[in-house]
């Protein structure tokens, strides 16, 4: 059986369906690496136009090496940014499956092999916009098997980045599943983060 926190979310979900707001037609725009759709929307009589992107689902992971007593995150350059982000391991959800799925990008982008798996939360990214849903998991690890880095296919350039607990704990991030990630850790080791705060330009 879930936990109550999980029952009481579907509940408010299927209460919350019930309300006027159809969606009478949808075009694809455009289809590429990812979807982007125009929604013809129907609420109380009166129609609206409104655009939705679809990227698919993902899994993210904080990795934690029980070996080495370290934090497991990964850096790679984001286009949309510009730049460089730290982030926890991460991947487009494969075959509707994501504990098979974080387990591949783990080994892919890390080298390491999965010995123990804990679902974290599931959560929507932007709702308003976009139907991207992410499931994230903590993983531990001790065996590396790979060189990791990310496949070259992809085009994906991986660096992984090692971090003691008290160092995880002052980061200054800026994405979004990792400070996730991290509270459900501070919260769990009974720590606050040190550098809670980042303003982004």
């Amino acid at each position: 059986m879930p936990p109550p926190s999980v029952v009481r979310y579907k509940h408010f979900w299927s209460e919350n369906r019930r309300n006027n707001m159809k969606i009478k037609k949808e075009e694809t725009v455009y289809e590429g690496f990812y979807t982007f759709k125009r929604l013809l929307v129907e609420e109380k009589g009166e129609t609206f136009v409104r655009e939705q992107f679809e990227s698919g689902n993902g899994v993210a992971a904080l990795v934690y090496d029980t070996q080495r007593e370290e934090y497991i995150f990964v850096k790679q350059y984001r286009y949309p940014i510009g730049g460089e982000l730290l982030e926890t391991v991460a991947g487009v959800l494969e075959d509707d499956d994501p504990e098979k799925t974080i387990r591949q990008e783990i080994e892919q982008e890390t080298g390491y092999t999965v010995d123990k798996l804990e679902h974290i939360w599931d959560f929507y990214t932007s709702p308003g916009a976009c139907t991207e849903k992410i499931y994230l998991f903590y993983a531990e690890v001790s065996r590396k098997v790979d060189e990791g880095g990310g496949l070259e296919e992809e085009h994906e350039e991986v660096k992984t980045v090692s971090l003691s607990l008290e160092q995880v704990l002052q980061l200054n991030l800026a994405d979004a599943k990792t400070i996730i990630g991290l509270q459900w850790l501070a919260a769990r080791k009974g720590f606050t983060l040190k550098s809670p705060e980042v303003r982004l330009d």
